[in-house]
């Protein structure tokens, strides 16, 4: 078998475990950035637990999820935030259904305010990156977006160390297309930084259960002095 010939199996196999409905479920509920026990990936992706069991074996073999013991229980992951950002493409590449567009289908909570594995997106992230990109902090390039110089300075007195987030092992600022708006909103390093960031201050709160984050009272007021453009404030 040749290298590419290998590559193709290897792709054929890779989309065999992802290409399943039960499967899908089951990382889309992990895009909430929670590690989840099989019994509530079961339940959440309505299936019997030994069916759930099996399923998620499958997607530790194809290397998209990862699994923790504690105690008596086990918690499954995704395996990398390369797996959310590909989670997200799907969704934006998915066909509508019946003529129907994607985003009005989906929660009103989540179309306004989610975690898109570590990041923000909907209404919020999208209104949030916005704001910075005119206010001079980030600008839009191809596939990224760059910090400008005044934007370093910026995300310092926000508390966000630049060069810390560009140092990890991971995307630094990506741009990533929002699937239930079509709008880029802020991925990568930095994104993460900055939803942990207004988590951190409480001007955002994760619903239980649910990707979906609420604007906290304090938070309508500071991100309006923030970033006036944001979107679900």
């Amino acid at each position: 078998m040749t290298r590419l010939e290998s590559g193709e199996a290897g792709l054929e196999r890779f989309a065999k475990i992802i290409g399943d409905a039960t499967r899908i479920r089951m990382l889309q509920l992990l895009m909430e950035g929670r590690a989840l026990t099989a019994k509530e990936l079961a339940y959440g992706a309505r299936v019997e637990p030994a069916t759930a069991t099996q399923h998620l074996r499958r997607l530790q073999e194809g290397g998209l999820v990862t699994v923790r013991a504690q105690g008596r229980h086990k918690y499954f992951k995704l395996a990398s935030p390369q797996v959310a950002e590909l989670m997200e493409l799907l969704m934006v590449l998915a066909p509508a259904q019946d003529g129907r567009p994607v985003g009005p289908r989906i929660e009103e909570a989540l179309r306004r305010g989610r975690m898109c594995y570590d990041h923000l997106a909907g209404e919020l992230g999208i209104g949030i990156t916005e704001a910075l990109v005119q206010q001079g902090i980030l600008r839009k390039e191809a596939d990224s977006f760059a910090v400008t110089r005044r934007g370093v300075a910026w995300f310092a007195a926000f508390g966000i160390d630049v060069d810390s987030a560009r140092a990890l092992r991971r995307k630094f600022a990506t741009s990533c297309l929002d699937w239930s708006e079509r709008r880029d909103h802020l991925g990568g390093a930095l994104g993460a930084a900055l939803a942990e960031r207004l988590v951190d201050l409480g001007w955002i709160a994760r619903r239980r259960n649910s990707r979906a984050v609420a604007v906290t009272e304090v938070g309508r007021r500071k991100l309006a002095e923030h970033f006036a453009d944001a979107g679900g404030v």
